[in-house]
């Protein structure tokens, strides 16, 4: 290893800020299926299945800069792989042993269920919809990074919208967890999160314009100003996406009040983006999006 790697390196490798709000989703759609804090066999499973989104965004990521290592040898220098500080080398071996760990952390899933105890309920069966979860967001890692799959991060709009696909399932891989995995609620959110954060997706490409030279992005097919009405596109897809739920009855219609400062921050989001605040648009989106996570949270429980 090199001599001047650092912890920093590989947490900027595998991204894991992000990472760790993957693990959160897990733990949010958990919760509001279930309407409480696991316990017992669920608490081991939730826990579980969130070490295994670790690993497997752990490898997503560092795969992408593999991929991706000629591109950030003129556009991004500075990252861990063009600048030398991880070799090529030591990122494939911990893009295998990360991708290992994920199925690993399925693997004892599966053995902590089939070994439970009747009384309690659970039946492998019953745990199916998680394992062909995990399986849809590996064939979207492959149909993303691979260059023998359909390579959509090349894609434009269709690779912003599987990389949402992915964040939206975590919410919904949570909530498989607790043997709740066709509950509205997590559906709702699951919703939620793909608007919300495509939107956020295609304003960050705009604002990577000057440094994806050599990607086909949304931004670089079809201009900045264009991308940018797209994701306010997305951006009212999100803002119905939050309000629905509550006028069907998913969640307690009292409770709109609740989404309030979400839904006040998206409307926020328009003027950002028209007068081209790229950087403060996402900001505003991040921002509503986190609000209306909390806002779901509270309703779930109440």
């Amino acid at each position: 290893m090199n001599a001047n790697t650092s912890v920093t390196d590989w947490a900027t490798l595998f991204r894991l800020g992000n990472n760790l709000t993957g693990v959160f989703g897990v733990f949010l759609g958990s919760i509001i299926a279930l309407g409480d804090v696991p316990q017992g066999l669920l608490a081991h499973i939730t826990i579980l299945h969130a070490s295994s989104v670790l690993f497997f965004m752990c490898s997503w990521n560092a795969l992408n800069d593999i991929y991706d290592f000629e591109i950030d040898l003129v556009n991004r220098p500075d990252r861990p792989l063009p600048s030398g500080r991880i070799s090529l080398n030591h990122a494939k071996t911990a893009t295998a042993i990360t991708m290992i760990s994920s199925i690993l952390s399925i693997a004892l899933c599966y053995w902590l269920i089939s070994g439970s105890n009747p009384v309690e309920g659970f039946e492998v069966s019953d745990w199916y919809p998680s394992l062909a979860i995990w399986i849809i967001a590996l064939i979207l890692l492959i149909n993303y990074e691979f260059p023998f799959g359909l390579r959509l991060k090349d894609k434009g709009l269709p690779g912003n919208i599987s990389i949402s696909i992915s964040v939206g399932l975590v919410v919904v891989f949570g909530a498989s967890a607790v043997f709740e995995p066709f509950s509205e609620k997590a559906w709702s959110l699951f919703f939620v999160g793909i608007f919300y954060n495509t939107s956020r997706e295609i304003i960050k490409d705009v604002q990577d314009m000057e440094g994806d030279k050599g990607r086909n992005t949304l931004a670089m097919r079809i201009g900045s100003e264009n991308a940018r009405t797209v994701a306010w596109v997305m951006s009212i897809l999100a803002l119905a996406s939050v309000l629905l739920p509550f006028a069907i009855g998913i969640f307690t219609p009292l409770h709109v009040v609740l989404v309030i400062p979400a839904v006040m921050t998206l409307m926020m989001v328009k003027g950002r983006i028209i007068i081209g605040e790229d950087a403060a648009a996402s900001s505003l989106l991040k921002k509503s999006m986190l609000l209306c996570l909390a806002a779901l949270l509270t309703s779930s429980l109440i």
